[in-house]
């Protein structure tokens, strides 16, 4: 079965710009256990031991759009090729 290519990418854009919103609000909120939780999810970095730096507007916006734009691509992408190998 065919995936609808622009679907699937605007899916991925909400998803992917969703996540991003969470880990903003996260990092907000307790910018500890955000780092905490990212040293765990690449192993033998601790992320704690960075300097950190207040939330900026501008750019924890850039950040959000260049990810939901990046997200959107990976879908397409990803829905593109799907097609061409499935058939």
């Amino acid at each position: 079965m065919k995936k609808d290519i622009n679907a699937t990418a605007n899916a991925l854009a909400v998803v992917g710009g969703g996540a991003y919103l969470i880990c903003v609000v996260w990092v907000y909120f307790s910018m500890s256990s955000y780092m905490g939780v990212l040293s765990s999810w690449f192993h033998g970095l601790d992320f704690r031991a960075l300097p950190t730096k207040q939330l900026e507007l501008g750019s924890w916006l850039w950040g959000f759009i260049t990810f939901t734009a990046f997200s959107w691509l990976a879908g397409y992408f990803f829905a593109y090729f799907y097609n061409k190998f499935i058939k």
